[in-house]
């Protein structure tokens, strides 16, 4: 059986320190499927009107460009919304852990207790996290708010879904 990737020490070092790339497969996906769908239904209806080949043609394929465009604006929008409201979120964090860092902390405790830390090592992962304040917030942002931690780009959205 071959793995996907090494598990070596180095390796893994390496994989770690990368930062994970996004992902558009399901814009890609939901893009053709829609795209395919709707230019299906409009070629079929003007068939079922009996126009022209030329004229079947031409609207299947401006309806393939209006509504390419018009699934990429919303994607667009939609994805930048999205990372806008995660960049609220992330300052509305830094705030909190400026303003009432024994709360904010309270709340690292809790989440990494319901993860099965315990004692001195809960105490511990706890002291880490919150010695860095980016790391504290961002750790925030996926485990208190379930915000994914990788940004998207809302052009490569767009793109894919287009």
């Amino acid at each position: 059986m071959t793995l996907e990737h090494d598990h070596d020490p180095e390796s893994i070092r390496h994989r770690i320190a990368a930062q994970p790339d996004a992902l558009y497969l399901r814009d890609w996906i939901y893009g053709g499927i829609d795209g395919a769908v709707t230019t299906f239904a409009v070629v079929a209806g003007v068939a079922g009107a009996d126009l022209s080949v030329s004229i079947i043609l031409i609207l299947g394929f401006a309806n393939l460009v209006a509504d390419g465009f018009s699934m990429a604006a919303g994607n667009y929008s939609g994805t930048k919304a999205e990372r806008d409201d995660a960049d609220r979120v992330l300052a509305m964090e830094r705030r909190h852990i400026r303003e009432l860092p024994e709360g904010e902390r309270e709340e690292v405790r809790q989440i990494f207790a319901a993860k099965g830390f315990t004692g001195a090592e809960l105490e511990s992962a706890v002291a880490v996290i919150t010695a860095n304040e980016e790391r504290w917030a961002r750790t925030m942002l996926v485990e208190e708010h379930g915000l994914a931690p990788v940004e998207r780009s809302p052009w490569i959205a767009a793109a894919a879904t287009f």
